[in-house]
């Protein structure tokens, strides 16, 4: 008896035990994606590109790290720190492939503020003098470090309470036009920032609202202040990284590694400087000493995290946005999936674990993302590449970047910034599609602009949640139609008569940002069904979807009827009576849509829809030119399926 006792408790006990471990091996998979990709990686296959794309993206990390340490106001070699250890936490933690963390010019604006606020260019006479132990630096540059990682600390941790609130679930509210808007007057904040280094001039630091115009005047009042020789090395770096830039790219397919111009001029200039003597003949400010080695980790001071919190918001949330819409974007390019929730975790502790080592804010930033694009790179294995190389500048090649000329680091950042400046072009865009959405680009841009990145963040999803209020009442609702007047029978003959399945699925209700995401993920899952038929073969499948736009649901498709199959030979016919009104993002993802449906084989038909929604759709997206895909009416679209099915059986006895 006691032995078969103790073996029912074993067994017991085992059958507790396996499925907790097993949980515990889901929740590690899922919380740290690298135990996914990492067991799976192809040496032979991505090793090479992954190198290639190190390299060239340790170029952009080591410039873009000096650049916005001092965008930041804090020593230059803090900003390799910030592209060393973000980069090593976010290829553990992250699921963007191709997004490339470090230093973001966004973030670093944000901090800017915080640290001349509380560490003010006056207290520097009082500590200049005195040299701590850490790199040799002075107290006044420590004091600035450690307000830059209060800021970066308390982001860090204001993401991953988001994470933990599950608040990643609430990014459909961040439409593309804001968020193309947003990054765009940032942009425009940053090239304002580095004006005074490509002009030569002494600037005091001016922030606040309206800081963006007080800048320009104050450049416009001293322009006599202007050095000529910065001038013209600034035109000159900045003519040349644009041509050589757009020669990579329109031969990049022909090349197969592209020239590092950004490395080729730092070296240039930095040797041209060093040789005439620029900083004392011509009065050329330089990057300076850079120290090497990484100090000892240190926790940066508590007792003024009440005193940044509104910096540390600002950039909790715009280092997320900016970074999950890259994320994002990589995901769709090259066909996998990133959990929003998780992105928060990943530059959360990005954030988090940076600030013990004097780091600034990190994101992803846009000019290394699209560079790990071009350059081929696979996995985030191309920036763990990148780190090493950073690591050899800490420790043996900074101190000889001590005579960079800061006009030109300043022109390698603005041409860095194209991608981001280039997004005016939207603007067309918008307009065509919905002139709504235009209006909601030029007043975010404005906000931004006027007063900071967080505001017009702030502003532009008030904004568009506000209009698409205003816009429901106004949407007229679609009376269920009669059932028989859609009651038609479509069959082929081969070798047999089999079903040519036809699905008619209604969109009842308003498509916009709110919605759109999950139009698209039921809309998929009801393609994807292939359970068993119970209806006759011969009977049209017919699924009314309701879409109702609620904030609960947020669009779910509610499926009435029976359960369709899906075979070889399925079309699809979209009924759009019941679209009463859309936004860019709706629009978007009708276009994606089509594109999954063509991509699976699948025939699809738009019906009754309006001639701005034809034209918005045009637009939008590449569709089939050969194939007509809008009609006037179901039995429109229908008689269309049956002709090109009796015209591809035609053809095919004309091949036998």
């Amino acid at each position: 008896m006691t032995g078969a006792k103790r073996k029912k408790k074993s067994v017991f006990w085992s059958k507790m035990h396996t499925p907790r471990c097993e949980d515990i091996k889901q929740w590690c998979r899922r919380r740290l994606p690298i135990l996914e990709w990492a067991p799976n990686y192809s040496l032979k296959e991505n090793l090479l590109p992954d190198t290639v794309s190190g390299i060239m993206l340790a170029v952009q990390q080591v410039t873009q790290g000096l650049a916005f340490a001092i965008l930041s106001s804090v020593h230059p070699v803090f900003g390799l720190y910030g592209s060393l250890f973000p980069a090593i936490i976010y290829a553990i933690f992250g699921m963007g492939r191709h997004v490339a963390t470090g230093t973001f010019a966004l973030t670093s604006l944000i901090s800017a503020n915080a640290v001349e606020r509380l560490v003010p260019l006056s207290s520097q006479n009082l500590t200049t003098q005195t040299n701590t132990s850490v790199l040799g630096l002075s107290d006044f540059e420590m004091q600035k470090i450690g307000v830059a990682a209060a800021v970066s600390f308390l982001g860090g941790v204001i993401q991953v309470a988001m994470f933990m609130l599950q608040l990643g679930s609430a990014t459909f509210l961040l439409t593309e036009p804001v968020i193309s808007a947003m990054t765009t007057g940032a942009a425009t904040h940053v090239v304002t920032s580095q004006v005074k280094f490509l002009l030569g001039i002494k600037m005091p630091y001016i922030s606040g609202p309206l800081g963006f115009f007080y800048i320009y005047a104050y450049v416009f009042e001293n322009i006599k202040s202007v050095r000529l020789e910065a001038l013209l090395l600034s035109l000159l770096s900045i003519v040349v990284l644009v041509l050589v830039k757009e020669l990579n790219e329109q031969f990049k397919r022909k090349i197969k590694v592209v020239l590092p111009v950004d490395l080729v001029l730092i070296i240039a200039a930095s040797f041209a400087c060093y040789c005439t003597n620029m900083e004392n003949t011509y009065g050329l400010e330089v990057v300076g000493h850079i120290p090497k080695g990484i100090p000892p980790p240190r926790a940066p001071p508590m007792n003024i995290l009440s005193a940044v919190i509104t910096e540390a918001f600002g950039v909790a949330l715009v280092g997320y946005v900016a970074s999950l819409a890259l994320a994002q974007g990589s995901a769709k390019k090259f066909k996998y999936s990133v959990d929003d929730n998780q992105e928060f975790l990943a530059h959360g502790l990005s954030n988090v674990i940076s600030s013990f080592l004097f780091c600034i804010p990190s994101a992803a930033a846009m000019g290394r993302t699209a560079g790990l694009y071009s350059t081929g790179a696979k996995t985030q294995v191309a920036c763990l590449i990148s780190c090493i190389f950073v690591l050899i500048v800490i420790y043996a090649i900074g101190p000889l970047l001590y005579w960079l000329p800061m006009c030109v680091l300043a022109s390698i950042i603005v041409v860095g910034l194209k991608g981001m400046l280039i997004q005016f072009r939207d603007l067309k865009k918008y307009w065509n599609v919905d002139k709504i959405d235009w209006g909601i680009w030029v007043s975010t841009y404005i906000f931004t602009i006027c007063f900071a990145a967080n505001v017009g963040l702030l502003f532009g999803v008030i904004g568009t949640i506000a209009i698409v209020i205003g816009r429901f009442p106004r949407a007229k609702t679609l009376s269920m139609k009669d059932m028989k007047e859609m009651d038609v029978r479509v069959k082929t003959e081969e070798d047999g008569e089999t079903l040519q399945q036809v699905k008619i699925i209604s969109i009842n209700n308003p498509l916009v940002f709110l919605n759109a995401k999950k139009f698209h993920i039921d809309l998929m899952k009801i393609i994807q069904k292939e359970n068993t038929c119970n209806q006759p073969l011969d009977d049209i499948i017919k699924c009314e979807q309701n879409t109702l736009l609620n904030s609960l649901s947020n669009g779910n498709c509610n499926e009435e009827a029976s359960q369709p199959c899906l075979n070889e030979k399925c079309s699809l016919i979209l009924d759009c009576s019941g679209l009463t009104f859309f936004d860019y993002s709706g629009v978007s993802m009708l276009v994606e849509v089509y594109m999954d449906c063509k991509i699976r084989g699948i025939d699809i038909s738009l019906v009754h829809c309006t001639a701005s929604l034809m034209k918005a759709m045009n637009y939008c997206g590449n569709l089939d030119s050969e194939k007509p895909i809008f009609f006037e009416s179901v039995s429109d679209a229908i008689s269309n399926i049956h002709a090109n099915k009796s015209l591809n059986k035609l053809s095919d006895h004309s091949e036998v």
